[in-house]
C-alpha cells in the first residue's frame, strides 16, 4: 500500500487510454453529471445587464450558453449575429433580473452598436419581453449569487433519507462531504460514528429536503439498524433540535427539481421476476414481490429456498428502479440466471419453478421500456463506484452490454470484485476525469502507468523523427488545475460542444462522416472535451493526416492553451502531433470558431451553440468556390497583430519517382516570417483577438523609435510614398492631387486603440467603405501604425488609388501620434 500511493498520484488517464488502446465513454452518456453542472440559469433566459461602453445604463440580454458561474450573453437586438456575444462572471458582473431597472430607477438604453436597428425602444422592449423568462433573482442577488446550486449542499446541511428496508419511513441525514454531487451522508444522532455512513448522488429518488416526510405522510424515525443505539427520548430530542435549526441547515427546495419523478407501478404481492441485488450487483437471480406499500413503492426479496436461512436480501423498489427484469429476460439475452440457493439441480427452468411456487410472473407491462440509445460500447473506460466499498471509485471497463445495462470490470479495487451489473442511468458511474476534476482519489490499476518524459512529433512510421517536443505529463496535469484556469469551484467548466451537421463542412472534412458524429460532446473538463471533439473531426476527414497538420501547434507562435497529443491514421500509417487546446470556458467559443476557420469550414460547424434552423453565416447558399473565397486560404494573408513567426510542421517526405505522378501532400518546414509578416488566420474571424505577446507586439518605445525615424525622413521629403511593387507605377500628379489635410487632433493614444476604435476612425473619413476590412482582419491601433503602402496593397487587395488614399489617413494618424503621444 505504501508503494501504491505513489503510483496513484502518477496515474494519468491519457497515458492509460493510449497504452490500453481503449476509448473513454462519452461525457453525454452520464445524464446525472450533466444535470449537476447546471447553474440554475438556462439558455433563453433574459436579464438586465450594464452596457460596457456606459456603465450607468443597462440593456436586456439573453443567455446563450451557461458554464459554471460564467454566462455567454447577447444583447437583445443583435438577432442571430453572434459576433457581439460576450462572457461574464455572475459573481462580478452587473447583472439583474428583468424589472430591476424600473424598480431601482436605472436607465434602460439601447447600446450604440444596435441603435439604428431599434427606432422605438419602448415598443421593442414590450415585444421581446412578452412571455420572456427572467433569470432567477435569488441566483443574481444575495447569498446564493453565482453559486452552483449543487454547492449549496455544504457539509453540515441536512436532508431526509427514505429507509431502503421500509420506504414509509425516513430519517434525517447530515452531509459529511459533497464530491461533485456525490454525498457522504451520516444519520442525525451519530455524529462520531461512521459505521452507517452512506454515499448517494444528490438526485437519488430516496433523498429529499427536510420536511418532505411530514408533507407526504411518511413516518420520521431512525432506521431499525441504529434505533437501539439511543433511547426514544434521545431520538425525540434530536428531532426537536433539527426543527429549531431547520433554517440554518436547510437546502433550497428547487435543487431537487431535476430529480427523476417516481411513477405509479402495477406490481402485486407474490409476483415473480428477475432481479439484481443492489448491495451485491454481480448476478441476476429469481426474486419475489414481498410487499406492496402503495402506488409508488414495493419491496422485493431475492429468492432463497434454504430452510436454515436466517436473513433475507430484501429492498424497496419503485417502477423505475434499476436491476428488475421480467421472467425469461436473462434467457432472451443469453445471460446466466443464478438459481436460488437451495434449488435442486443446476438447470433452472422458470416454468417448473413458477409451478412449484404456485406463483405468477410479473407481466411485461410492469417494467419500464429499456433505453438502448446511450452511447456506451464494449471496452470503453469510465469511473465507477465499488458496490462492496462505496468509498472507492475505480477505473472500470465495459465488458458487456444488454439493452440499457452494462457489465463493468473494476480495476484497482483493494479487494478483487466480480463484474458489476449497472444501469446506464446509474448515478454510481462517472466519465473519465470526474475524480480528478472533483479532487477525489481514483483507484488506479494495480500496475499503474508511471508518467515519463515523452517525445511528441509528427512522424511517418518506421522513419526518422524530424523534430520533437518534450512534454512532461506531470506538469501537463498540473496545468489543468493551475490558478490561471477558470475552474468553477473545482467542477467541469466546458459547455456542450454541438456538431451542427447542416453547416458547410469545407474541403478537408467528409460531409457523410460529419453527419454520423454525435449531436454534442460534453460538458466536461475543457481539455478532455475539446480533445474528444478534435479527435472526432480528424476521424471524419478525407485525409486525417492532413487535418492533423492543419491543427498542429505552431511551436514558435505565442500560445496560452494546453498542448495535447492527437493521433491520426491514414492508409495504414499513424501520425501524431501536438495540438493547442484551450483550458478555460471563456475561450472555448473563440477556439471552436478559429479551428473551423483553420479547416475552411463554416465557423458554426461545431461550437457551444446549436444551429437550430438557419446558420448565421448563411453558409448553405454559398458554393464551394464562393465559400473558399470568404473562409478559405486564398485570403489568408491578414494584417492584424504581427505574429513574429509561425509553425514548423513536420512529417516524413516521399521521394517522387522519375515519372510524373500526382503530387502527394507532405508536411514541410514553413519559412519563418519576420515581424512584419502577416498573420495567416483566415479572414472572416468574428472575434477580436486580444493576444499581446512580447514576441508578436512591438513595445511602445520600439514603436516610437521606428516611427521617429520615419518622421525624420518626412522632414526631408513631406508626403511621399515608397513603392516596392515595380508593376504599379506611382500615379502622376495629374491623376491624384495630394493635399496636406487639416491637422488631426487625437483624443486618445492610437497605441491603445481597439479594433472598434480603428473602425470608428475610418468611418469618419472618406475611406469609410474600407472599415469592414479592418474589422474582419482585426487591425487595432498598434497594427494600424505599422501599415505601409506595400502592406496595404498586398494584404487588402486594394488598387493603387484607394490604397494611397487610405495610407494618407494612416499617415495623418502617425503624425498626430508623434506630436501628441510619442514622448
Amino acid at each position: 500500500d505504501a508503494g501504491s500511493s505513489v503510483e496513484e498520484m502518477e496515474f494519468n488517464w491519457d497515458e492509460y487510454l493510449e497504452d490500453t488502446g481503449a476509448t473513454a465513454a462519452p461525457h453525454g452518456s452520464f445524464k446525472h453529471v450533466d444535470t449537476s453542472l447546471q447553474n440554475g440559469f438556462a439558455p433563453g433566459m433574459k436579464l438586465e445587464v450594464a452596457v460596457k461602453s456606459d456603465q450607468n445604463t443597462y440593456w436586456v440580454a439573453t443567455i446563450i450558453t451557461t458554464c459554471g458561474q460564467l454566462l455567454l450573453l447577447r444583447y437583445d437586438g443583435y438577432g442571430e449575429d453572434r459576433k457581439a456575444d460576450f462572457w461574464c462572471d455572475i459573481m462580478t458582473a452587473d447583472l439583474h433580473p428583468i424589472g430591476w431597472c424600473k424598480q431601482n430607477k436605472k436607465i434602460l438604453k439601447v447600446p450604440e452598436g444596435i441603435k439604428d436597428k431599434i427606432p422605438d425602444q419602448e415598443e421593442f422592449l414590450q415585444r421581446v419581453l412578452k412571455g420572456a423568462c427572467s433569470a432567477p433573482a435569488n441566483l443574481l442577488e444575495g447569498l446564493h449569487r453565482g453559486k452552483n446550486p449543487l454547492d449549496l449542499i455544504a457539509p453540515g446541511s441536512r436532508l431526509e433519507l427514505q429507509n431502503i428496508r421500509d420506504s414509509l419511513e425516513a430519517w434525517i441525514v447530515n452531509v459529511v462531504e459533497n464530491v461533485g454531487g456525490r454525498l457522504k451522508l451520516r444519520y442525525e444522532g451519530l455524529e462520531d460514528c461512521d459505521k452507517f455512513d452512506q454515499w448517494l448522488f444528490y438526485l437519488d429518488p430516496f433523498l429529499h429536503q427536510v420536511g418532505w416526510a411530514a408533507q407526504h405522510g411518511y413516518s420520521l424515525q431512525p432506521p431499525l439498524a441504529i434505533r437501539s443505539l439511543k433511547s426514544e427520548a434521545n431520538w425525540q430530542e434530536i428531532l426537536k433540535k433539527v426543527k429549531e435549526e431547520e433554517e440554518e441547515s436547510s437546502v433550497p427546495t428547487d435543487l431537487f427539481k431535476d430529480k427523476p419523478v417516481i411513477g405509479v407501478h402495477s406490481f402485486s404481492e407474490g409476483m415473480k421476476l428477475e432481479a439484481v441485488d443492489p448491495m451485491a450487483p454481480f448476478v441476476i437471480s429469481p426474486a419475489t414481490v414481498l410487499k406492496v406499500y402503495n402506488g409508488k413503492y414495493f419491496m422485493i426479496e431475492i429468492d432463497d429456498l434454504r430452510p436454515e436461512r436466517t436473513t433475507s436480501q430484501s429492498y424497496v423498489c419503485h417502477v423505475n428502479s434499476a436491476g428488475i427484469f421480467p421472467v425469461q429476460w436473462s434467457l432472451k439475452n443469453g445471460l446466466h440466471l443464478s438459481p436460488p440457493p437451495g434449488y435442486p439441480g443446476q438447470d433452472f427452468d422458470w416454468a417448473d419453478y413458477l409451478k412449484q411456487c404456485g406463483a405468477e410472473a410479473a407481466p411485461q407491462s410492469c417494467f419500464p421500456l429499456l433505453n438502448s440509445d446511450h452511447g456506451f460500447k464494449e471496452n470503453m473506460k469510465l469511473e465507477a463506484v465499488n458496490p462492496v466499498d462505496p468509498e472507492e471509485v475505480c477505473i472500470a471497463t465495459v465488458t458487456k452490454l444488454r439493452d440499457s445495462y452494462l457489465w463493468l470490470q473494476l480495476e484497482g479495487s483493494k479487494k478483487p470484485v466480480p463484474e458489476c451489473i449497472v444501469s446506464v442511468e446509474s448515478m454510481n458511474i462517472f466519465p473519465v476525469g470526474w475524480c480528478e476534476t472533483n479532487g477525489y482519489q481514483l483507484r488506479p490499476p494495480r500496475k499503474a502507468i508511471v508518467n515519463k518524459q515523452k517525445k511528441i512529433a509528427v512522424v511517418q512510421p518506421e522513419k526518422q523523427i524530424l523534430s520533437s517536443r518534450t512534454v512532461h505529463d506531470g506538469l501537463k496535469n498540473q496545468e489543468l488545475n493551475s490558478s490561471d484556469s477558470v475552474v468553477i469551484n473545482g467542477k467541469y467548466c466546458c459547455p456542450k460542444i454541438y456538431f451542427n451537421h447542416r453547416c458547410f463542412s469545407g474541403p478537408y472534412l467528409n460531409k457523410g462522416r460529419i453527419a454520423e458524429l454525435p449531436q454534442s460532446v460534453g460538458p466536461g473538463n475543457c481539455v478532455l472535451v475539446l480533445k474528444e471533439v478534435l479527435t472526432l473531426l480528424i476521424n471524419a476527414a478525407y485525409k486525417p493526416s492532413r487535418v492533423l497538420r492543419e491543427l498542429q501547434l505552431d511551436e514558435e507562435a505565442a500560445w496560452h492553451g494546453h498542448g495535447e497529443t492527437l493521433k491520426a491514421k491514414y492508409k495504414g500509417k499513424s501520425y501524431r502531433a501536438t495540438v493547442e487546446v484551450v483550458r478555460t470556458a471563456d475561450r472555448v467559443a473563440d477556439f471552436c470558431r478559429k479551428t473551423c476557420i483553420k479547416l475552411e469550414c463554416c465557423p458554426n460547424l461545431f461550437g457551444p451553440q446549436m444551429v437550430l434552423d438557419k446558420c448565421s453565416e448563411n453558409c448553405s447558399v454559398l458554393t464551394k468556390t464562393k465559400y473558399t473565397h470568404y473562409y478559405g486560404k486564398r485570403k489568408n494573408k491578414r494584417i492584424g497583430r504581427p505574429p513574429g513567426g509561425h509553425s514548423n510542421l513536420e512529417v516524413a517526405m516521399k521521394k517522387p519517382n522519375k515519372r510524373r505522378k500526382r503530387r502527394k501532400n507532405f508536411f514541410v518546414h514553413k519559412k519563418k516570417r519576420s515581424s512584419t509578416s502577416v498573420d495567416n488566420t483566415p479572414a472572416g474571424s468574428p472575434q477580436v483577438s486580444e493576444k499581446k505577446s512580447l514576441s508578436s507586439s512591438p513595445t511602445q518605445s520600439e514603436l516610437s523609435h521606428s516611427l521617429a525615424q520615419d518622421r525624420d525622413k518626412r522632414k526631408r521629403k513631406l508626403r511621399t510614398f515608397s513603392f516596392s511593387d515595380d508593376e504599379n507605377k506611382p500615379p502622376s500628379p495629374k491623376d491624384i492631387k495630394m493635399e496636406v489635410a487639416e491637422k488631426l487632433q487625437l483624443d486618445s493614444n492610437p497605441l491603445e486603440w481597439s479594433v472598434a476604435d480603428v473602425v470608428r476612425f475610418l468611418k469618419s473619413t472618406d475611406c469609410a467603405p474600407l472599415a469592414r476590412i479592418f474589422l474582419d482582419q482585426e487591425i487595432d491601433g498598434q497594427a494600424l501604425l505599422l501599415l505601409t503602402l506595400p502592406t496595404v496593397q498586398e494584404c487588402m487587395d486594394l488598387k493603387l488609388g484607394p490604397a494611397i488614399k487610405l495610407c494618407h489617413h494612416i499617415e495623418r494618424v502617425k503624425l498626430a501620434f508623434y506630436q501628441q503621444f510619442a514622448n
